[in-house]
């Protein structure tokens, strides 16, 4: 069982740098906080591990600490927060009497327990720490690109962001996230950083990090219009409880194509086939937008064996893992946002004015 009191340390503890995701647990029982003190006093925070199958953000700090570091001399200090090593233990996204750590932070839809408490305590302190900013290093399932992702449109966030990436999703659902909680008290992102274990989304997190220690301040002035792709997450899509499903040729009631994480980040015209539909039971997939209303039929068509799109749409985290995708969601659905910058600032609920919605190519104008 996860302790539910979170740790806060001053100091590396011996050994942790030198254990795999998996063997942290041996060490730290639960959601831990490691400060490390740099020149400059206002604390870069960076979270790993908040899903326990999502290496790439701890193998980056702990090669970023060993290689680059070693006696931690930093340019900024540090802030290191390990969430769930239990979950990382079994190399799972998270345990089966816990819930998704990554949906507990303050304007979540948990029901209230021991989880949105402790993660309450460690937003606010996180307030008190007022850092640079706040980054929360993810991974994905299926094939996808590496993005960040961020919950305001300021230039502030989009320059931090491009950093990463020049592909930036903007995004308010899921609601209990830590960067949606943080994202109104200072610049503050989600990378999602490919497939855990792949070499080269480790290099390019560990760049990241590294740049980001070396930053004076995030500069304010507008991002360049070729900097940035942006994105608006528009609905997320689940399997319905109670179907069956798989991938490929299966007997089960939904079929869905077995290279379907390759649609990832691509405009898909309409009559794009997910899948075959061996039974009509049930609507097998349900898509919600962000005020939490259906819009399946907005997106999807269910007839002729055949589960296809009914417009243009950009999916993003398409997985083909069961388990990923009955503890969280089949994918999310994505409009291109085109809208020249205009101070305008997005709070979590609304675009800011002058966005025209599109779902034409093309770099938005900042």
């Amino acid at each position: 069982m996860v302790a539910l009191d979170f740790k806060e340390l001053n100091h590396m503890p011996d050994g942790l740098l030198e254990r795999p995701a998996s063997a942290l647990y041996q060490q730290i029982d639960g959601p831990t906080l490691i400060h490390l003190e740099g020149q400059n006093k206002c604390p870069l925070v960076v979270s790993v591990l908040q899903h326990g199958n999502e290496v790439t953000g701890w193998e980056a700090v702990r090669r970023l600490l060993k290689n680059h570091y070693p006696n931690y001399e930093l340019p900024r200090s540090l802030v290191i927060l390990i969430g769930n090593p239990q979950a990382a233990k079994h190399r799972l996204r998270r345990l089966d009497d816990q819930p998704d750590f990554n949906r507990c932070w303050p304007g979540g839809n948990e029901v209230d327990s021991a989880y949105t408490r402790l993660f309450r305590q460690v937003h606010d302190r996180f307030r008190e720490l007022k850092p640079l900013a706040v980054i929360d290093i993810h991974n994905n399932t299926g094939l996808n690109p590496h993005y960040a992702a961020i919950n305001l449109i300021r230039p502030d966030y989009l320059r931090l962001a491009a950093l990463f990436s020049s592909k930036v999703v903007y995004f308010t659902m899921p609601a209990g996230t830590l960067s949606l909680s943080m994202a109104q008290y200072c610049p503050s992102l989600t990378l999602e950083c490919g497939q855990a274990g792949e070499i080269h989304g480790t290099d390019h997190t560990l760049s990241y990090l590294e740049t980001c220690l070396h930053l004076d301040e995030i500069s304010s002035n507008p991002v360049n219009a070729e900097a940035v792709h942006l994105f608006h997450m528009v609905a997320t899509v689940y399997v319905n409880d109670g179907v069956l499903f798989g991938f490929g040729r299966v007997p089960a009631d939904l079929a869905l194509r077995q290279d379907l994480d390759r649609f990832n980040f691509c405009e898909l015209p309409a009559g794009t086939s997910f899948g075959d539909l061996n039974s009509l039971s049930k609507q097998p997939l349900v898509a919600v937008n962000p005020d939490g209303a259906d819009v399946t039929a907005d997106y999807f068509f269910f007839g002729q064996g055949q589960v296809e799109t009914t417009r243009e749409i950009m999916p993003s985290m398409l997985t083909q893992d069961r388990r990923v995708i009955q503890q969280d969601c089949l994918c999310y659905l994505m409009d291109r946002i085109h809208f020249e910058f205009d101070e305008a600032v997005t709070g979590p609920d609304q675009l800011p004015e002058g966005i025209n919605r599109s779902d034409r190519p093309g770099a938005p104008t900042l």
